[in-house]
């Protein structure tokens, strides 16, 4: 449920519940990620691009269909939305935290970076699997590190 509490005239105020604003910022994150505007999401999920803005900000809650819908747009697990949420306890997604870690540094570092999210947009564009697969391949081996 939403914290509420009453203002000096009795009405009920509500103020978004930090899990709402925690799945929002996730999908928000993804989304620029993907170098895909709101209203491109909207579009994907058949909805207004106000409707995204409010899931950004925690305002609207996203519903279960909803959620699984964001899952596939922006090629995410469901556990995406819900890791490091607020109140989770300590060890609570610990599989998972390898991955966190790796995640949030290449945000720090690499995502971060305009060609980077370029190279991201320009590659999901290619339709042809092989193509995409040729364009891995030349980029891998033009890497200092054959592993990457």
């Amino acid at each position: 449920m939403s914290e509420q509490s009453t203002d000096e005239r009795g009405a009920k105020e509500s103020r978004p519940n930090p899990i709402d604003v925690h799945v929002g910022q996730q999908i928000r994150r993804r989304r620029a990620t993907l170098g895909m505007s709101q209203e491109q999401l909207a579009e994907v999920l058949k909805i207004s691009f106000q409707q995204v803005q409010k899931y950004e900000r925690g305002v609207n809650r996203v519903g279960a269909s909803r959620l699984h819908d964001l899952m596939r747009a922006l090629d995410v697990p469901i556990a995406y939305f819900f890791d490091d949420a607020p109140g989770s306890k300590p060890g609570q997604s610990a599989g998972l935290r390898g991955l966190r870690e790796t995640q949030q540094s290449l945000d720090e570092d690499i995502l971060n970076r305009r060609e980077t999210l370029e190279l991201v947009r320009a590659f999901s564009s290619i339709v042809d699997p092989g193509v995409r697969r040729h364009v891995l391949d030349l980029v891998r081996s033009l890497c200092s590190d054959p592993q990457a």
